[in-house]
């Protein structure tokens, strides 16, 4: 599944390009999750704004004088956005087309559970539902150590997975977790509310980190991800634990170990983590 430094790289590839660019014609493939909520023929003539990212959506307004609003755009499992010079046909897994003067970006989805939704704003429906339970963005300044602590306290749940729940601080996908625990020495099925305020500072250094290193690399190319201009993420050939089961620690030389949490594989250091 795209995480936050897959959607970011794949924001930056096109955000420049089609900024100021003029809609000329929306395509639609076979549905997806839900329904865009607009007649595309409404949109054409628009300007494209500065498409930017919350989570791992991302919003593309579309300045006309009405209606007025934008596109909110999410990957789903194993969805990508492409940008061409020029508007490709649609094949059987390609379930959007925004045909501009400055270039065409094309939504290929395979499992069809990303989504393309029209909303008039950010803070109005169906934008506002969807973006409501969303946690904090972890480069924010404003969120802090402190404020990571208060929204773990009174959380039974594995600190691993009051992660991936995203409700706190976004952007942790289960390889930047497994990551981020290890940096930080915490053992992943520590839970949550037993994380301290130090811990929880040396914890959001180590998500600061991971991400910063993962949108250095472009990304995680585990499966299928590429970029919105072709390019392959590395981050994953610079990984300490995650997916390295029964090789060393780069930090002590322990085994690294393997458990599943919540259905997803964890990667983790039994000696350097501790509970």
């Amino acid at each position: 599944m795209p995480e936050l430094p897959e959607v970011e790289i794949t924001r930056q590839g096109f955000a420049a390009a089609l900024e100021g660019a003029t809609l000329r014609e929306l395509r639609l493939g076979k549905p997806l999750r839900w329904p865009l909520g607009i007649e595309p023929a409404a949109l054409r003539g628009a300007r494209i704004g500065a498409a930017s990212r919350r989570g791992k959506y991302i919003w593309l307004p579309l300045n006309r004088p009405e209606p007025e609003g934008g596109l909110l755009l999410h990957l789903g499992m194993s969805g990508s956005l492409a940008f061409t010079p020029e508007p490709q046909a649609l094949g059987p897994h390609q379930h959007l087309a925004i045909d501009t003067s400055q270039g065409c970006l094309t939504l290929t989805d395979p499992r069809r559970f990303g989504a393309a939704v029209w909303s008039a704003a950010l803070d109005q429906e169906p934008a506002r539902s969807l973006l409501a339970g969303l946690g904090a963005e972890p480069f924010d300044p404003t969120f802090d150590a402190a404020a990571l602590h208060r929204g773990l306290q009174g959380r039974r749940v594995p600190i691993k997975q009051a992660l991936l729940a995203g409700d706190v601080v976004v952007g942790a996908g289960n390889i930047y977790a497994c990551e981020a625990l290890w940096q930080a020495g915490i053992h992943p099925a520590t839970p949550a509310s037993r994380i301290g305020p130090k811990r929880c500072e040396r914890l959001l250094a180590a998500v600061r980190a991971v991400l910063q290193d993962a949108l250095a690399a472009g990304g995680s190319t585990l499966r299928d991800f590429s970029s919105s201009l072709g390019a392959i993420g590395r981050y994953q050939s610079l990984v300490a634990v995650y997916g390295r089961e029964g090789q060393p620690c780069p930090r002590c030389r322990t085994a690294v170990r393997r458990i599943v949490q919540g259905q997803r594989s964890t990667f983790f250091c039994p000696r350097c983590q501790k509970p």
